[in-house]
């Protein structure tokens, strides 16, 4: 029997193991919905002011042949970062704090569960918090006139994939992380992506070597990848963006797993 359960154990646990800390975390944040809201607006007001302001000034840009208004070419953009948004700050500042202060993972540790599943836990909170705010500004971009196809259905499940990609490296980078003030590294690394990647001007507007740069960045693919979607100009460019995206959380879920039994079995 004793031999049985050490079998079933870990194959339990890597199925359903991490389940108990989204479980754990959507019982703390659900009275606290407000930090959702706080999230989720700060890329409705861009949409917004552009589609009242800059939409008027600017005639719209021509993506895969097809003719889009400025504010049609921005929503999927603002879509891709706020999945991003989401998923980096539930799997940067959070997750540093309950590892250096609050020290929850070492008291998990004590139950079945294994860093592999803290890991694998707290990405999926991440991805799944990006989500929510994705998909309700989804429903913004619809409510807007803004969703040209009806491939948009799959832009959720593609902002999720964007979600599980950059939680999977915030939560890697944070086990690095000294202090609080190595989280400017994170805005010096997220601001310019969200400035440069596509998202306000098509990248031909760049010289070469800056469009080889930019196609580089993880936003980008995710921008390229939801702008695709909504305007329903799917191409082989997109399985391209498919694939970059998973390998990027598939390896910062694999370095966050090791760095936890660095961190705390060690």
């Amino acid at each position: 029997m004793t031999t049985l359960a050490t079998r079933v154990l870990p194959a339990l646990s890597a199925r359903t193991m991490g389940w108990k800390l989204v479980q754990r975390n959507y019982l703390v944040y659900r009275r606290g919905w407000k930090v959702f809201v706080t999230g989720f607006l700060e890329p409705v007001f861009y949409l917004f002011s552009i589609g009242i302001g800059v939409n008027q000034l600017v005639d719209g840009f021509t993506v895969s042949g097809q003719v889009v208004t400025y504010t049609a070419f921005v929503a999927p953009a603002m879509l891709a970062a706020s999945a991003m948004n989401g998923a980096v700050f539930d799997s940067t500042y959070n997750i540093f704090f309950r590892l250096k202060y609050a020290k929850l993972y070492d008291t998990v540790l004590a139950t079945p569960m294994r860093p592999v599943d803290i890991a694998t836990g707290e990405v999926t909170w991440a991805l799944l918090r990006g989500g929510v705010y994705s998909a309700a500004f989804l429903l913004v971009m619809l409510a807007m006139g803004l969703v040209d196809s009806w491939l948009a259905v799959l832009a959720l499940p593609a902002t999720l994939l964007v979600g599980f990609a950059f939680a999977g490296v915030g939560m890697a980078l944070t086990t690095f992380m000294r202090s609080w003030q190595d989280f400017e590294f994170v805005q010096l690394a997220i601001l310019p992506m969200f400035l440069f990647s596509g998202t306000f001007y098509p990248l031909s507007v760049y010289p070469v070597w800056g469009q080889w740069l930019i196609e580089a960045t993880p936003l980008y693919r995710a921008v390229l990848l939801c702008r695709e979607l909504v305007t329903g100009n799917v191409g082989w460019g997109s399985l391209v963006s498919v694939v970059y995206l998973a390998a990027m959380g598939s390896l910062g879920l694999y370095v966050a797993s090791r760095r936890l039994v660095t961190l705390l079995l060690k």
